[in-house]
C-alpha cells in the first residue's frame, strides 16, 4: 500500500489500521510504503506505473482531486491512470478561529469580514491542500475575502494559529480538537455534510449559514488502471469488512475520522464529482499549488 504523504495524518492511519487484517484476509504480506512529496503527487506516479496486478494499492485523499486542477503538469492521469476501489475515511475539517477573533458563529464571522474585507487571515498546511480550498470554497459561497497565509503543514500552521499570528484555519479535526477543548480556540463548525460523530455538539458550516457548503477531508483507496475487477472486488469487500468491525470504527473516530462505505462506482462517481467540485473553485479562486 502506497501512502503519498509522510508518517502521519488520516491516509496513513486509515491505511495501517488496514494492513494487519488486510495481510490475514488476503493471506499475503501488506506493507506500507510512504512516498511523500508534491502534495501526494510523487506516490501517486508511483502506483499509476505499477503493474495492475491487485498488488500495488494506493491511499490517498482528497488532495488526489484537486491537484488535477491546482497543477498543470501531473505525470499521470487521475480518472484514466486509477480506478477507485471505496472510500476509507471521511474526516471533515472544521472551522476554528484564535480567540481574540471577536466572533462566535459562522453568521458572526461572515458579517465580520464583510465590513472588513481582506483585513482577517486564515491558515492552511499549503496551497491547493483541502485546508487551503476548504477556505476557498467559503469565500465563493459566502462573498467574502480572506488572506491565504499557506504554511508547510498542519502542524506549523495551527502553532502559528494558537500564536494569534494568523486569525482562523479550516484545520483537520486531530490537529486541533485537544486545543479547542482547552479553550485555547474556538471551532465554529465542522465542514462535513453532516456533524461528527466524534464531536456531535459542533453543527456544520451548512448548518451554520451557509446553505450548499460541504468538505469532506476524505481518504480512498485507488488501483492502477486494469486491474482485474475479481481482486478489486476482493479487496474492496475485505476493506469493508475491517471497516464495520466496531473496533475499527472507534480507532477512527478517535483521529477524527469516520469509516467509510462507498464503494467501486459510488466511490468512482463521488471521485468524479469531488473532480468537477474543485476545478469550479480553483477556476473562481485562481488558486495554484506551491
Amino acid at each position: 500500500i502506497v501512502v503519498p504523504f509522510a508518517a502521519g495524518g488520516i491516509a496513513d492511519f486509515a491505511a495501517r489500521s488496514l494492513s494487519q487484517r488486510l495481510s490475514e484476509a488476503l493471506s499475503v504480506p501488506v506493507i506500507i510504503d510512504n512516498r511523500p512529496g508534491a502534495a501526494g503527487i510523487s506516490g501517486s506516479d508511483i502506483v499509476a506505473k505499477a503493474a495492475p496486478d491487485g498488488h500495488t494499492v494506493l491511499v490517498t485523499s482528497i488532495s488526489h482531486t484537486i491537484n488535477l486542477s491546482v497543477n498543470k503538469n501531473l505525470p499521470f492521469d487521475t480518472r484514466r491512470d486509477f480506478t477507485p476501489v471505496m472510500l476509507i475515511a471521511d474526516a471533515p475539517n472544521i472551522l476554528v478561529t484564535h480567540p481574540s477573533l471577536p466572533v462566535k458563529s459562522v453568521k458572526e464571522l461572515i458579517a465580520f469580514a464583510r465590513a472588513r474585507p481582506r483585513q482577517i487571515t486564515y491558515a492552511s498546511s499549503g496551497s491547493g491542500t483541502s485546508t487551503h480550498l476548504s477556505g476557498e470554497l467559503f469565500k465563493v459561497l459566502t462573498r467574502t475575502d480572506f488572506i491565504h497565509v499557506p504554511f508547510k503543514g498542519g502542524g506549523p500552521a495551527v502553532i502559528d494559529l494558537l500564536g494569534g499570528h494568523v486569525q482562523m484555519m479550516f484545520a483537520t479535526m486531530p490537529t486541533v480538537l485537544q486545543q479547542i477543548r482547552a479553550g485555547r480556540l474556538r471551532a465554529l463548525a465542522v465542514t462535513g455534510g453532516q456533524r461528527f460523530a466524534g464531536a456531535p455538539e459542533f453543527p456544520t458550516v451548512a448548518e451554520a449559514g451557509v446553505p450548499g457548503y460541504e468538505v469532506s477531508g476524505w481518504t480512498g483507496m485507488f488501483v492502477p488502471a486494469g486491474t482485474p475487477r475479481d481482486a478489486i472486488n476482493r479487496l474492496a469487500g475485505e476493506t469493508a469488512r475491517i471497516l464495520q468491525a466496531p473496533k475499527t470504527q472507534e480507532m477512527f473516530l478517535v483521529q477524527g475520522a469516520e469509516p467509510g462505505a462507498k464503494m467501486n462506482e459510488q466511490f468512482a462517481a463521488f471521485v468524479e464529482s469531488e473532480i468537477v467540485k474543485w476545478k469550479q473553485v480553483v477556476e473562481f479562486s485562481g488558486a495554484r499549488a506551491d
